[in-house]
């Protein structure tokens, strides 16, 4: 492992089902994201990519294999400690927003850094900060379901930096979106990755998203080669 690794994956394997049910969906993949970097992983649907982030965000863990964050094994972790250190290094955001629909974009933005256990007045000026570089200052009070779909998703992007994350994962982040719009969210993704060196790995179907990154991988049948 490279010293300047944030997330690795070693020889990692996984699959579903018992005995003639079991169905192979990774297969000895070794994956790395260095600091700064944005990369892509594409694939067919149903070819295993949201499998994929949820090892790497360690919300499932591999049958074999290591999934080596900032240099510690979390397969080796409880799960308090792997969401503690999840806390410091993984954002994730879904293809569908999962935003509250009761609260406010602010309110949205800082509930992770209020059950992180931050004070009210410091999680609220953070979510102002943080909604502000989305470009979403003029909407701090406005519910969900009073933003567009672009910005609901910049809410979501907001909500997954309050943890400061060194990594943001991301599935399917344009998928809900039309191109447009997919466009000007993809953009402000790689301009906050230059300014504030936060690695993106970004699960996609579509090439356009993904012709966008450094780095591009195609997972097709168990295993994960460079595009």
């Amino acid at each position: 492992m490279s010293g300047s690794s944030l997330l690795e994956l070693q020889d990692v394997s996984f699959g579903y089902g018992e005995g003639q049910s079991f169905v192979p969906v990774l297969d000895n993949v070794n994956f790395c994201v260095e600091s700064g970097q944005r990369i892509a992983l594409l694939g067919r649907s149903g070819s295993g990519k949201s499998t994929l982030m949820n090892i790497l965000a360690g919300l499932l863990l591999p049958e074999r294999g290591s999934v080596v964050w900032q240099g510690t094994d979390i397969t080796r972790l409880n799960e308090a400690k792997r969401v503690a250190l999840r806390r410091q290094t993984i954002g994730v955001v879904y293809q569908f927003h999962h935003l509250l629909p009761e609260f406010s974009a602010e309110e949205n933005v800082a509930l992770p850094a209020i059950l992180g256990g931050q004070r009210v007045a410091a999680s609220t000026q953070l979510a102002h900060q943080l909604l502000d570089q989305v470009g979403l200052g003029h909407r701090f009070d406005h519910r969900p379901g009073e933003l567009s779909g672009g910005e609901r998703q910049r809410v979501a992007v907001a909500r997954a930096l309050a943890g400061h994350p060194q990594v943001l994962l991301m599935d399917e982040p344009t998928g809900n979106l039309d191109e447009a719009t997919a466009d000007q969210v993809l953009a402000m993704l790689i301009d906050l990755s230059e300014t504030t060196q936060t690695s993106l790995v970004i699960v996609t179907h579509d090439r356009r998203v993904a012709a966008q990154t450094d780095q591009q991988f195609e997972l097709h049948h168990g295993e994960m080669k460079p595009v």
